[in-house]
């Protein structure tokens, strides 16, 4: 991966007290005030490795008083602290400026103002150490000294390095007029009545006695650096919106700003964008969460979802390895290249997902829908085929027609869909599932990806394989509404155990089957009622899990929280079996979430009934922002306007079912295929598309490679 990646994106806050710069490879979770204090999740991280865990900084040895934080960019921020009044003095004069840039290690630019009428003499100690502990290391809370460390230091500068395994890591710190010292930087200064002094320290990671050039060299001016000009231009690309609802308008503007935000690039290819999973422990690619946030947010940027498939087909398996679980044709769960990524899953990159292989096909089969680069489309097509080769060989190892998992070791994820955790998937009674488990919303992947399969198949001049793909589809389905369908419940199994036994919890999975069309036309009208009903639905989206079952708990990660994407998942599948209505109310109650934080969808909040608190609980631990959080308000949107792209069948469907609440509504500058398109929709309900590719035509009808029976 070359030098590891680099990212385009916003500061966050983590928690009440923290603050977290990010760019790409490196971030930057600190206090407040600026400091990284020891024994906390504190640090700057550079490519999976923290590499400073202690920067403190006292005047005359001191603490500071914290003031404010700034947080201007996504990879920087501006600390302001005031020195303690000296002896004899009631007030404080002088003022510390922090000004930090984070990227490829991490640059501060120190400032002390005087704000009195006599000369201040200062003593501005720096305390740096670093542990050199993997990310995985420090989140979990389970950090303790490896290898071999070293201290080395003059003239300014303050290298720390340790050996371990035969590699080695290292961070290089250069003050400007600092005196150096074992883990300590010394600054001497005395400045002017209503004065300034000024300093800068440069923070560089060392790989293997390899320096990383750093992103914000002090020659250079900031708004030139890589990161500033990436941002420029994100902001100035992409389609626009005009509202008459400014809650839907600063939510849209947050969400596009952080899936920016959440934009990293592989240096070996560097025009080549992919979104990562989220900020901060999570900036790296994930198939799962990077695949359906490139489906949700495939409008807003082609691009990003064309660079996502094409980076994942690039580590897609080639061998068996029950280690990393890679197989032959499987698309990765996770890619990590820290030095110590392996105490994580296994190894830098880890296979251990039954969904992203599926979904991958999905991707394929929606980029072809919205005519982006057929020839490079058409170049995934043998990655499309492995895909489906390791579904058919190695996800379904039983010969019994569905995908299911097993962890290869115990290092593994026990469970390896979107409910990951592991009690992730149980029954009404709360029992724990035994593997191999085939979860519902996998085989409606499976069903998806062989659509995607057959509509490729037809762009690209090959009717006997699509017609052979629709077959197996179809076949699939037939299976599916025979085995996971609960008479008795008026449900659909979440998954079926080791003994082929429905797991018969009432859960949001069957929201994605409906998402992708593999349920039988004529249960989804008690689908949708379930879905909205008191026990599912909580007033902010639907549950994960039904108030009624055992496992039920609203503060859990899986197990009755509220997912913003899986609820805009859900929303789609309404739509698409033609529950408007149900659709509505969904998309509306997570864009309510949505206004209560701000503009900023969280990963997941707990699932407490609205009628019960006035304001959606955040989950405490949630990733802010989360890659496909911030995709469900573009999507949720798309939803509403009954908004479906076919290019290949000449077919754009819109039919909105917009809140009147949202009044008028205008996009511009919305990529299809190689056109810009406007959409317009008035307050009553009228709509009107411009500016389409040459034999393209709007309906109000779906296409029919996407209606609920597909033709065989």
């Amino acid at each position: 991966m070359g030098e590891g990646w680099t990212f385009a994106g916003e500061a966050t806050q983590s928690g009440g007290d923290s603050v977290t710069l990010i760019e790409g490879s490196s971030f930057c979770l600190s206090e407040r005030g600026g400091d990284l204090v020891p024994g906390t999740p504190h640090g700057l991280f550079h490519r999976d490795t923290r590499i400073l865990s202690v920067w403190q900084l006292r005047l005359d040895d001191e603490e500071i008083d914290p003031l404010s934080v700034i947080a201007q960019e996504p990879y920087e921020a501006l600390f302001l602290g005031r020195a303690r009044p000296r002896p004899g003095y009631s007030e404080a004069t002088v003022l510390l400026e922090r000004r930090r840039f984070v990227g490829a290690g991490m640059r501060e630019d120190l400032v002390l103002r005087n704000l009195g009428n006599e000369a201040a003499a200062c003593v501005l100690t720096l305390r740096a150490e670093a542990d050199f502990a993997d990310l995985f290391e420090v989140k979990e809370g389970r950090v303790r000294p490896r290898g071999q460390y070293g201290v080395d230091y003059g003239d300014g500068v303050l290298a720390l390095t340790r050996q371990w395994r035969g590699e080695s890591r290292g961070v290089r710190i250069v003050a400007e007029g600092a005196i150096s010292s074992p883990g300590q930087l010394t600054f001497r200064a005395v400045v002017p009545p209503r004065g300034t002094w000024r300093s800068s320290v440069l923070v560089t990671p060392v790989i293997d006695g390899v320096e990383t050039p750093t992103s914000f060299p002090l020659e250079r001016p900031v708004e030139q650096a890589g990161p500033s000009v990436r941002t420029t231009e994100w902001r100035a690309s992409g389609p626009r919106i005009r509202v008459g609802d400014e809650s839907l308008a600063l939510t849209v503007r947050r969400s596009r700003q952080d899936l920016g935000a959440l934009r990293i690039f592989d240096p070996e290819r560097p025009d080549t964008p992919v979104v990562a999973a989220g900020a901060p422990w999570f900036m790296a690619l994930f198939g799962r969460d990077s695949i359906l946030t490139a489906l949700m947010s495939l409008p807003l940027d082609p691009q990003l979802a064309l660079g996502t498939a094409q980076t994942l087909a690039r580590h897609q398996g080639t061998k068996s390895d029950p280690v990393t679980e890679e197989e032959p044709g499987r698309i990765p769960h996770e890619l990590r290249f820290g030095v110590e990524a392996s105490l994580a899953l296994g190894g830098t990159v880890y296979y251990g997902t039954v969904d992203a292989t599926p979904l991958f096909v999905m991707l394929l089969g929606e980029l072809c829908r919205w005519g982006v680069e057929p020839d490079a489309v058409r170049a995934l097509l043998p990655h499309a085929d492995r895909a489906l080769t390791w579904i058919e060989k190695y996800g379904d190892r039983d010969g019994d027609g569905f995908v299911e998992y097993r962890r290869a070791t115990d290092r593994g994820l026990a469970n390896q869909g979107w409910k990951d955790s592991w009690d992730g998937v149980n029954s009404a009674d709360g029992r724990i599932a035994e593997p191999p488990i085939a979860l519902a919303e996998v085989q409606g992947y499976v069903y998806g990806a062989y659509l995607a399969r057959a509509l490729l198949a037809e762009r690209f001049d090959d009717p006997e394989t699509a017609g052979r793909w629709r077959e197996r589809a179809r076949q699939l389905r037939d299976r599916f509404n025979e085995r996971f369908w609960l008479p008795e419940h008026g449900w659909y199994a979440e998954a079926l155990d080791g003994e082929k036994q429905p797991v018969d919890a009432l859960a949001s999975n069957m929201g994605h089957c409906l998402w992708t069309g593999i349920v039988d036309a004529g249960r989804a009208p008690a689908v949708a009622e379930r879905l909205l009903s008191p026990e599912m639905f909580s007033g902010w989206g639907v549950r994960t899990l039904a108030t009624s079952m055992a496992a039920y708990n609203p503060m859990s990660y899986h197990n009755g929280s509220v997912w913003p994407h899986d609820s805009g998942i859900v929303a789609a599948g309404l739509m698409r079996y033609g529950f408007p209505d149900h659709a509505r109310r969904v998309a509306e109650a997570v864009l309510d979430a949505a206004a209560a934080f701000g503009g900023r969808l969280p990963e997941l909040l707990c699932g407490f009934d609205r009628a019960e608190y006035a304001q959606p609980v955040p989950y405490p631990a949630a990733c802010s922002p989360q890659a496909w959080a911030s995709a469900t308000p573009l999507y949720l949107l798309r939803v509403l306007l009954g908004a479906e792209v076919c290019v290949p069948h000449g077919v754009v469907r819109l039919d909105p079912h917009l809140p009147t609440r949202f009044g008028a509504l205008r996009l511009t500058d919305v990529p299809l295929g190689t056109a810009r398109v406007g959409v317009t929709v008035t307050e009553d309900g009228t709509a009107e598309v411009t500016g389409l590719p040459s034999g393209v035509t709007v309906t109000r009808e779906r296409c029919a490679c996407t209606a609920v029976d597909p033709p065989r």
